[in-house]
């Protein structure tokens, strides 16, 4: 669109600029965990996409390479608290076996952004300034800005704290919505922050698993969220034909991010659906890296392959949040997720370097190489939860099962006040993982 040429970027200028957004995601994290343990997560979700939308707009005002970085590092810093804020009210709503549908539902975001941004990348291609007028990439920005302040400001306004809080439900509904959700064993948001939560995460495998797992899956989904524009020109298309040429990418997440969330629910084995998203991850890695430059089909099927690779992160953000109770625990939890994947999208842009243009081979070895990683780390966390259930199995907790999931109010002997014990996954004897 010529921001490029616009702002006069050169080398790794580019590179760098989608980097410091993710390092400023990731820095962002530490005082997200800190305010969600004090602050109402819808409220700070509104606050978050209400000053996102004002840094989008204000990226219009770039004039060269610094003030681009800048405008990209508030970017990283807003959005920071997006993904933890739709965790932890996603899961406030629904059983663990419900919430997987519910997560993948928002997380078809990525996908309808996709489209849209390719649709609106083609038309304001099209907008030719003339004196003193502005450059299409400079209106695209504003008017996506501005449209994102309005969304944050609905949010802000009309979504609740927490089932208490939702105006439109009557005092029974609200009631019935807190006790079908027990089950979950999670426990209930509390102000303050518990120490030994923080300790207890700190020396939990599962943790640093799924740490593992999402930085992994990050590397692929930063190679093709930032670069998959750059990679389809560089099969030797124009700018407008590029934008419409990625619009597909977004149909591809869409339908696998449904396809898998509502297979979990019916399926459960979240583990299996991860590496049935990397099997073709894996393959469109393959098909980018190895096919000849001429052979655009193969080239263009590799790129949208790779996008199938999008739902793994719903699944890993909804496995953490339901393998994860504990107050203080969850809310780092899933904090430390989020910042796994900001660590993703650093390491992934940097894989494109100047001197590997226009191939960037090693960057498409590498989404091939992260995605064969992530479906193995994919089945030892599921080894690890399969073991860990055993070991509570074999732990007598007063003769009484627990709850199985997907089964909401079943009789197992415990007292409702057990279900909302401040207790972590660990501490909880009757807490059974989900894989």
């Amino acid at each position: 669109m010529g921001i490029g040429k616009d702002l006069k970027l050169k080398g790794n200028d580019f590179t760098n600029a989608a980097t410091a957004f993710f390092i400023a995601y990731l820095i962002a994290e530490v005082p997200n965990g800190v305010v969600l343990q004090k602050f109402p997560a819808a409220k700070w979700l509104g606050f978050n996409v209400v000053a996102w939308g004002i840094a989008c707009a204000c990226t219009a005002a770039a004039y060269n390479y610094t003030t681009l970085l800048f405008a990209r590092i508030f970017l990283g810093i807003f959005e920071a608290a997006i993904a933890p804020c739709l965790m932890l009210l996603s899961s406030m709503w629904y059983t663990r076996a419900e919430q997987a549908p519910r997560f993948s539902l928002w997380y078809c975001g990525l996908g309808f952004g996709q489209i849209l941004g390719g649709l609106v990348s083609y038309g304001f291609q099209h907008v030719k300034p003339g004196d003193g007028a502005l450059a299409g990439w400079r209106v695209m920005f504003i008017t996506l800005g501005l449209v994102t302040v309005a969304i944050g400001i609905v949010t802000t306004v009309w979504l609740p704290d927490s089932p208490m809080s939702a105006k439109w439900l009557s005092e029974e509904e609200r009631v019935w919505i807190i006790r079908r959700v027990r089950g979950n064993r999670t426990g209930i948001l509390k102000k303050g922050v518990k120490w030994r939560h923080l300790i207890e995460l700190l020396v939990d495998p599962q943790i640093w698993g799924l740490v593992l797992l999402t930085i992994l899956i990050s590397i692929s989904s930063g190679v093709i969220t930032t670069y998959s524009a750059t990679i389809i020109k560089s099969f030797g298309y124009t700018a407008p034909t590029t934008a419409l040429l990625n619009t597909p990418s977004g149909l591809v997440s869409i339908v696998f991010t449904l396809f898998v969330g509502f297979g979990v629910r019916n399926a459960s084995h979240r583990w299996a659906w991860i590496v049935f998203c990397c099997i073709p991850g894996i393959i469109g890695g393959g098909l980018l890296s190895f096919s000849p430059h001429h052979n655009r089909a193969a080239l263009l099927a590799g790129i949208y392959m790779v996008n199938a690779i999008v739902p793994t992160l719903a699944i890993i953000y909804q496995w953490t949040i339901s393998n994860c109770a504990g107050s203080t625990k969850r809310v780092a939890a899933v904090t430390l997720v989020a910042g796994a994947f900001s660590v993703g999208n650093i390491i992934g842009p940097q894989t494109f370097q100047a001197r590997d243009a226009p191939e960037y081979k090693p960057a498409k070895i590498a989404v091939m190489a992260t995605q064969s990683a992530g479906a193995v780390v994919a089945m030892a966390l599921f080894g690890y939860y399969v073991w860990s259930n055993w070991k509570k199995e074999i732990t007598v907790v007063d003769g009484i099962p627990a709850e199985k999931e997907g089964q909401v109010g079943v009789e197992t002997g415990d007292t409702e006040e057990d279900g909302w014990k401040n207790l972590t996954d660990r501490q909880d004897k009757g807490f059974r993982y989900v894989y």
